[in-house]
């Protein structure tokens, strides 16, 4: 700025010892001695630094990913190509997390998620696997981690210490969420639609549903759910809401299913919408959000497990929308690929895109409200971005 300051200067008017100092070719007392030569040269010289004058204006600096109205942007000891699958805190402790990602990445905060150190579980690692860490869970002190190839890690002291609970190899599916519910008790999703809850630490495990959601299709061959006939996929998502429900989404996306506790089987239900869906989770105030490929986000009408949507205004410049995050029933953020970022302040009947998170170099997954003021948004390349309001 000092550099375009004094350009600027050069091209004013100036006093030296209380004169007005100006061009040559002006001056009265020379004018007699300037050649016809002389003050064509000189016209022509002002008139090339008036013209160059507007080039050497100062100009503003180009939004950074870093500079985002009510996010900013954490830097992580990690490599660049792992992606972050999860983030959870403990209760006692809200100033105590872990972050979980691919590449059996484990990272570790004590100041709130400001900055994370890399944490070794000797349990979790195995020269044979790569361990994807999908899911984790705390209630009180009590933690749990689940990962893929199959492994299941417990913490009874707020993560001081972990040990590896074992489990049978005859698992349907791989464990894809995990959700403590109190003490020495959890439930376990697979991505095969197989839901375990547990009481004594993880020890025995009880099975919440009587069949995989395979065996639940291909057995109603006559549901009229559109793709679900002999359906071998499995779980592209799965979100669970506070009470216990869950909503999950078909690999291939052409329909979805719920499950409520007490339920021995998932409910298949048809698209309301013609495109395919991306995923699916829980409002604030207890309703469905659903989200297309493409960019479109739905809403349902009323509360509950309905079927029928209505379209949301959004700008998501036609990249897809990953995930939504509720902070209040009114205030929600919306993130995807390319570093889209919206967020409502309505309840989600319109967005407003936060057009300085375009300039993020990845795609954004997750939206993660762990309270009013403590929320994150996880993407791929170690892209992690903490809301500070």
């Amino acid at each position: 700025m000092a550099t375009a300051t004094a350009a600027l200067h050069l091209l004013l008017p100036t006093r030296r010892r209380g004169r007005l100092l100006v061009p040559r070719a002006c001056q009265a007392d020379s004018s007699a001695t300037t050649s016809r030569r002389g003050l064509i040269a000189d016209t022509a010289t002002a008139a090339v630094v008036a013209a160059a004058a507007p080039l050497l204006l100062p100009r503003l600096p180009a939004a950074r990913a870093e500079d985002l109205s009510e996010w900013e942007r954490v830097g992580l000891p990690i490599d660049p190509g792992v992606v972050l699958l999860d983030i959870a805190f403990v209760p006692d402790d809200p100033s105590h997390g872990f972050l979980l990602g691919t590449r059996q990445t484990i990272l570790e905060t004590k100041d709130g998620g400001r900055t994370w150190f890399p944490r070794s579980i000797p349990s979790a690692e195995d020269e044979d696997f790569n361990y994807r860490f999908n899911s984790v869970s705390f209630s009180g002190k009590e933690g749990w981690i689940v990962g893929k190839p199959a492994i299941l890690l417990h913490t009874k002291d707020a993560g001081d210490s972990w040990e590896r609970i074992p489990l049978s190899a005859q698992l349907p599916g791989d464990m894809v969420y995990i959700q403590a519910t109190g003490e020495q008790s959890a439930e376990m999703v697979t991505d095969e639609g197989a839901i375990y809850v547990t009481s004594n630490r993880g020890y025995n495990w009880k099975a919440a549903v009587q069949e995989t959601v395979s065996a639940t299709l291909n057995r109603t061959v006559s549901s009229g759910i559109s793709g679900a006939s002999y359906y071998t996929g499995t779980f592209n998502t799965v979100n669970r809401s506070p009470d216990g429900s869950y909503v999950a989404v078909s690999s291939r996306g052409n329909f979805f299913l719920t499950w409520e506790p007490g339920q021995l089987y998932w409910q298949p239900h048809n698209r309301a919408v013609a495109r395919r869906i991306q995923n699916m989770g829980w409002r604030a105030d207890g309703g469905l959000w659903l989200l297309v490929r493409g960019g479109g986000l739905f809403l349902s009408k009323g509360t509950g497990i309905v079927e029928d949507f209505e379209e949301a205004s959004v700008q998501s410049r036609g990249f897809g929308i990953l995930d939504v995050g509720y902070r209040s029933k009114d205030e929600a953020w919306a993130a995807g690929g390319s570093g889209v970022l919206l967020k409502t302040t309505n309840g989600g009947k319109t967005w407003v895109r936060d057009r300085a998170a375009d300039n993020i170099p990845g795609n954004l997954y997750s939206v993660k409200f762990i309270g009013d003021n403590q929320g994150f948004v996880l993407g791929n390349d170690g892209v992690l971005l903490r809301y500070v309001g």
